[in-house]
């Protein structure tokens, strides 16, 4: 079979790693053979996802993605209300996996996207000094509505030139 487009080679790939990890008695059975635990955190989670995904255990669209997400953020909200932290930190690590989830959905890379919003981040940050060092504010020592107001002025900045 020739492959047309990168979505052919990708499929024909998938298809002749699954069927190795069929054929190979050293590697346990499981779907998720192969994809090592210490990857990356929002690399593993994409990894086995897609795997889970390939047997038919996914959401059909993004919706339940989506769905998901706020049932997860419910749990997170809740858990923390109890001040469960380990509750909380389980049901944190839930709604991340959901996001990368929507991610994948979405066809968009979780790594990449934290990136992107990490560094817009940054950048309106960095704007928000600059206006403080301008006004001789001290942000260890200004108020949040201060900040937040500085941050408005920095967003509407670089809402602009981005």
């Amino acid at each position: 079979t020739v492959a047309t487009s990168a979505d052919d080679v990708v499929g024909t790939w998938d298809a002749v790693k699954r069927e190795e990890r069929k054929n190979d008695d050293k590697k346990s059975d499981s779907i998720f053979s192969g994809v090592a635990k210490a990857s990356p955190a929002l690399s593993y989670a994409t990894k086995i996802q897609k795997r889970a995904a390939d047997v038919g255990f996914d959401w059909p669209n993004a919706a339940g993605a989506f769905e998901k997400i706020a049932e997860e953020s419910q749990e997170l909200l809740e858990a923390s209300a109890l001040d469960d932290d380990k509750a909380a930190s389980m049901e944190l690590g839930d709604l991340l996996f959901s996001v990368v989830n929507l991610a994948r959905h979405l066809g968009h890379d979780a790594e990449s996207a934290l990136r992107l919003a990490s560094d817009k981040f940054r950048a309106r940050f960095e704007i928000v000094e600059t206006l403080a060092a301008q006004r001789n504010i001290d942000l260890q020592t200004a108020t949040l509505e201060l900040l937040d107001s500085l941050w408005d002025e920095a967003k509407a900045f670089t809402t602009i030139s981005e």
